[in-house]
């Protein structure tokens, strides 16, 4: 029985993670230098205005460079925004598992994203203007690339079901959507008016509140 247990133990060699040769190297290298220089022109410029020629040179690559790893800039904006949702949900996650009641812990979490975000202000607008005019493949890719983000949002809620703030029969999921459609909508407070992400998590607070008015435990 000993020598049948140590033989289905696999080995070092096979539980490590195969090692990428020296081409396969480089290439992940070229796409992440990418997609570096492109997150840093679409947060400085917006979408329309950066170019596959300016992401390129801030590369330090040709375009056909760039183009051997994406396809064009809608795919290499969407991978851009990928991988920051991913931080992002990462960042409002922590946040959101704070101490406090579940009001508390939404606006630590949404907080933590509007600071997390906010200096990257036109790439925000540039995702929310695309939004409206993308193919339908490309809503349904973001769709799926901010499901961890109100997650966030749903499992705190749920939180509260839980530990009793909120009613047993509250729409979770509805107060989630409305809680994050509003997140969103308040980034024209920061475009437009010059809004600090503390005045941004004070408006948040005021909606929160409105929108969970309904949902809150009498007991």
């Amino acid at each position: 029985m000993r020598d049948i247990a140590l033989s289905a133990t696999p080995s070092d060699s096979e539980t490590e993670t195969p090692r990428l040769n020296r081409r396969q190297a480089a290439k992940v290298r070229t796409r992440q230098k990418v997609l570096d220089a492109a997150r840093q022109l679409f947060a400085e410029r917006g979408y329309e205005p950066a170019t596959i020629r300016d992401i390129a040179k801030g590369a330090g690559m040709s375009t056909g460079a760039v183009f051997a790893n994406f396809q064009d800039k809608a795919e290499l904006f969407e991978a851009v925004l990928s991988t920051d949702l991913v931080k992002l949900a990462e960042t409002m996650k922590a946040a959101a598992a704070s101490e406090g009641s579940t009001r508390a812990r939404l606006l630590s979490a949404l907080g933590a994203g509007y600071h997390g975000s906010l200096e990257q202000l036109p790439l925000v607008q540039a995702v929310i203007a695309r939004s409206w005019f993308q193919p339908v493949a490309a809503e349904m890719r973001t769709r799926d690339a901010i499901k961890p983000i109100l997650s966030v949002v749903t499992d705190t809620l749920q939180a509260g079901v839980r530990e009793g703030e909120l009613r047993q029969d509250a729409d979770v999921r509805l107060l989630a959507e409305l809680i994050y459609d509003a997140f969103l909508a308040n980034y024209r407070r920061a475009a437009y008016d010059g809004w600090t992400t503390a005045q941004l998590t004070e408006r948040m607070g005021k909606q929160v509140d409105v929108i969970l008015a309904g949902a809150i435990s009498r007991q």
